[in-house]
């Protein structure tokens, strides 16, 4: 028998506050671009905010353009360490080029405007550490290394709400570090 049009095995995926202000956002967006009325905003965001799973989601967006990632920041050095940490503005995407010296990226106090952030990295030689916020949930799928896998624990109980950090790209001699945020 095909699995084709089944439903996925185990529990339904729940909707994350950051998932329901995605699709918030892409919502007012289509509405702000004239593709929906002002009624069917009103039912689409009914059914957004009273979504549970993200089955139940996939009405409210049907037909709706994908989320506008923007232009992506960067920050490259040839040689040299890169560092961000304090109150700085992280951007939707952010790409970190570096041929040799290390990269570190202090999340935890920064200012996270959007509910997903990626990081593009491309590094030559050396490390990259990342610290994230406590909530953050960090997914690394994306990152391709040479020499060594990337360390990070994932938090056994990520509390809603958080951002969401996708880390993508290549290292090729270093190895990639993440931690999360004490307080």
């Amino acid at each position: 028998m095909s699995s084709a049009g089944r439903e996925p095995e185990g529990p339904p995926l729940l909707v994350s506050d950051a998932d329901r202000d995605m699709a918030v956002q892409r919502l007012r967006e289509a509405y702000a671009e004239g593709r929906v009325s002002h009624e069917e905003m009103d039912e689409r965001l009914h059914r957004i905010l009273t979504a549970r799973t993200h089955h139940d989601l996939v009405p409210a967006l049907a037909s709706l353009p994908e989320e506008h990632a923007g232009t992506p920041s960067t920050i490259a050095a040839a040689r040299g360490r890169i560092r961000r940490r304090g109150a700085w503005r992280v951007p939707r995407v952010l790409r970190v080029e570096s041929a040799f010296g290390g990269v570190h990226l202090d999340l935890s106090h920064a200012v996270i405007e959007h509910p997903v952030v990626d990081i593009e990295l491309h590094l030559g030689t050396g490390g990259a550490k990342i610290t994230v916020p406590r909530d953050a949930i960090v997914e690394i799928e994306e990152l391709r290394t040479v020499w060594k896998q990337p360390r990070h624990r994932t938090r056994r109980h990520p509390r809603p709400g958080g951002p969401r950090i996708r880390i993508s790209g290549t290292m090729e001699y270093g190895r990639l570090k993440i931690r999360h945020a004490r307080r």
